[in-house]
């Protein structure tokens, strides 16, 4: 156990960000050296006259910011040693486990069976460009006109000139943000927003800022002050729900968005994987500023998984740099995949699965809405996951932790965390990720924990 403790008297409010400052500055300076054990909560918190919460969610901070790591059962320990960011979701999925924290869609035998049709059609059509050629153009030109129409069900106008197909939406928004963001500059995103970004901002070489974020998205004042006080090159929004708070921007609110952005002249990045499965939503961000937004959609979310495919619109100014970051991170998309999913769109078989799925989730939801009665929670109807605030009495950590020891796998919001503003712990659960019978099993463990006595999550740490 280490000698150094953290000063009281330099605590400040709010006192969990003073508390992990004071043990981020011990461990930069040396005092805290590489694996040393720090107290626990309860005999830390004692020690400084704060409640275990305070405590709990100081070392949460420092888990987030890669300083140290918890274990459960063994404790908390200093890593100075730079590691890679652990995924929101279980990596593999382990049996007796409902596992609530992947994002993915409801799926039946039904999709199984469709893909089985798919790739039985495809070997006996499979043209010879898809099989045999390196050249993207060769092989895209009429996936590419495919693309424009489903691209129209998502509310734009895009030349398939102007569409590249990608190996699902994580290639496409890594490709657009190479294509706007070159090294050394900053991109600007939802506080909260999406869990890849922080790591991909390190590999890509770009500066990464949260701003703030309301019940309708991101703050258009907060960005055109980021846009005064900083030289920003792109704004990368997830307007239609599949953020992590569930957050449908209204349609007033994406034309400020994209004014703000004509403002200053800066790229946005729409990342908008859901497309079609929202009913009755508002024009995405392209639509208010097509000049300057790169549009990313894809299928795996809203169809079948195993369909990863997606498609990345660009406006002309951006067109050639679009097809050099993916032809050097990616070459092209896998043609058979393309394929399948241009078929489908071409015979009606992906709404048919779009509509399938709206059914399906809204289900869920209601599902959701009767197991959690009493419990505040984020979400919209047509959405795949809800967003949990916790009581200010729960650690996230810990909760997450109790959630997982009762057999239920949660993702913790903290995973999402893109501002370094004070935080209010939360747990995103995925409702499509299982059946209807552990999605009910899985929410009343959560709703139990939630009602419970607070004092039994001292158990997870």
């Amino acid at each position: 156990m280490t000698l150094w403790r953290p000063d009281p008297a330099l605590i400040r409010r709010p006192a969990y960000l003073s508390l992990a400052d004071q043990f981020a500055r011990a461990i930069h300076d040396g005092r805290l050296a590489n694996g040393e054990r720090l107290p626990t909560h309860r005999a830390l918190a004692d020690e400084l006259k704060l409640s275990v919460q305070t405590v709990s969610r100081a070392y949460e901070e420092l888990i987030r910011r890669g300083l140290i790591a918890g274990e459960i059962g063994r404790g908390s320990f200093v890593q100075t040693q730079r590691r890679e960011p652990d995924p929101p979701y279980l990596p593999e999925r382990p049996g007796e486990v409902i596992d609530l924290s992947i994002l993915k869609p409801v799926c039946e035998p039904m999709h199984l069976e469709k893909l089985k049709q798919a790739l039985g059609w495809l070997a006996e059509t499979l043209p010879a460009s898809s099989a045999l050629s390196f050249r993207p153009n060769m092989v895209f030109p009429r996936h590419r006109a495919v693309a424009a129409e489903w691209l129209k069900l998502c509310g734009i106008e895009a030349s398939p000139q102007n569409i590249t197909l990608t190996n699902g939406a994580t290639a496409g928004m890594t490709v657009a943000l190479m294509s706007v963001a070159p090294p050394g500059s900053t991109v600007v995103t939802e506080a909260i927003g999406h869990h890849t970004l922080v790591p991909l901002a390190r590999y890509l070489g770009f500066h990464l800022e949260g701003l703030p974020i309301d019940d309708h998205g991101i703050v258009p004042e907060a960005l055109d002050q980021a846009c005064q006080l900083s030289d920003i090159r792109a704004v990368f929004v997830q307007p239609s729900v599949i953020n992590p708070t569930a957050t449908l921007m209204g349609s007033v609110r994406r034309a400020q968005i994209a004014e703000v952005a004509r403002k200053h002249d800066i790229a946005i990045i729409e990342n908008d994987v859901l497309g079609p499965l929202l009913e009755d939503r508002p024009p995405p961000v392209a639509y208010f500023a097509p000049e300057r937004t790169l549009y990313v959609t894809s299928f795996s979310k809203i169809t079948v998984p195993g369909l990863r495919i997606g498609y990345l619109a660009a406006p002309d100014r951006y067109v050639a740099a679009v097809a050099n970051r993916h032809l050097v991170s990616n070459w092209m998309a896998t043609p058979m995949v393309a394929e399948i999913a241009s078929k489908w769109v071409a015979d009606g078989t992906a709404m048919e699965l779009v509509r399938w799925q709206r059914s399906a989730v809204r289900r869920r939801h209601d599902i959701a809405a009767e197991t959690l009665a009493g419990v505040t929670f984020h979400a919209h109807h047509d959405g795949l996951h809800l967003w949990l605030p916790l009581p200010e009495d729960r650690a996230e950590e810990g909760f997450v932790a109790q959630a997982r020891l009762q057999g239920v796998a949660i993702a913790p919001g903290a995973s999402f965390r893109i501002s370094e503003a004070p935080w209010h712990p939360a747990v995103r659960i995925s409702i499509g990720s299982t059946t209807e019978s552990e999605l009910r099993t899985g929410l009343g463990v959560v709703t139990r924990l939630l009602l419970g006595d607070p004092e039994h999550l001292l158990l997870a740490i």
